[in-house]
C-alpha cells in the first residue's frame, strides 16, 4: 500500500501546482474536492496492515471535504456570479514558480526535522507534502483577490494540516481533526454569506477593493 499512498501524495503536490495556474474557480473547487477524496481514502490505505481502520475519519473527510464543502463553494460561486480570477495579485506563471519553490523548500526543511516515535513509514514523504499543501493554501489566500478563491485557499491550508495528522501518526487525533473541520465549516459558511452579500451590493467580489474604502467626510 505504500506505493498507492506515495501516488496519493504525488497527486497532492500536482494539485498544488494546478491550483497555482488555474484561473477558473470551478477548477479550483474540483481540486479541493479531489484533495478531500484523497484525504478520505488515505486513512484506510495507511491503516491496512498496521491496525484498525479509522472508518469514521474516512466518512468525515469524504463527506465534508470531498462533497459538502465543494458543493457549498460551487453554490456560492453560482450565486455570486463569478467564474474566473481575472486579476490576481501575483500572475499565474509566477504563482507556479512560487509554489514549486515552496515545494522544494518544504522538502529542504523536512529533511532536517526529527519525526516522532509514532510516525508511519510514509512520514518521510508525507511531512514535506503536507507542508507544501499548507503553504500553497496560505499563498493562495495572499495571491488572489476574489474572496471565494481565498476561501478555497483556507480549505487547502486545512487539508495540509489534516494530511499531516493522517499520514504521520498511526493513531489519528480524531477530536482535534473534528475541531478543525468545525472551524473550517463555520468559516466557509461565513465567507459564503459575505461573498453573496458583497456580490449583491457591488459588481465584483475583489477582496482588495475593501482596502480602498474611506470614511466619508463628516
Amino acid at each position: 500500500m505504500n506505493q498507492m499512498n506515495e501516488l496519493f501524495l504525488g497527486i497532492f503536490l500536482c494539485s498544488c501546482l494546478m491550483l497555482a495556474v488555474s484561473s477558473r474557480l470551478l477548477h479550483c473547487i474540483r481540486i479541493v474536492a479531489l484533495q478531500g477524496v484523497l484525504l478520505g481514502i488515505m486513512p484506510v490505505t495507511l491503516a491496512i496492515g498496521h491496525g484498525d481502520i479509522h472508518w469514521s475519519v474516512m466518512i468525515i473527510n469524504l463527506s465534508l471535504k470531498g462533497i459538502i464543502l465543494p458543493c457549498l463553494l460551487y453554490r456560492t460561486m453560482l450565486k455570486a456570479g463569478v467564474k474566473r480570477e481575472l486579476e490576481p495579485v501575483i500572475g499565474y506563471s509566477l504563482s507556479a514558480g512560487v509554489v514549486l519553490a515552496l515545494i522544494l523548500f518544504s522538502f529542504f526543511i523536512s529533511g532536517r526535522l526529527s519525526l516522532p516515535a509514532g510516525a508511519s513509514d510514509l512520514a518521510g514523504l508525507a511531512v514535506p507534502c503536507s507542508f507544501a499543501v499548507v503553504m500553497t493554501g496560505l499563498f493562495t489566500v495572499i495571491a488572489r483577490k476574489k474572496a471565494l478563491t481565498q476561501v478555497i485557499g483556507f480549505l487547502v491550508f486545512e487539508n495540509g494540516i489534516t494530511l499531516f495528522g493522517a499520514a504521520v501518526m498511526r493513531e489519528h487525533p480524531l477530536i482535534v481533526e473534528l475541531g478543525i473541520l468545525l472551524d473550517v465549516l463555520v468559516l466557509v459558511f461565513i465567507m459564503g454569506i459575505s461573498v453573496f452579500q458583497i456580490s449583491r451590493e457591488f459588481s465584483h467580489i475583489d477582496a482588495d477593493r475593501l482596502n480602498s474604502l474611506k470614511e466619508e467626510a463628516r
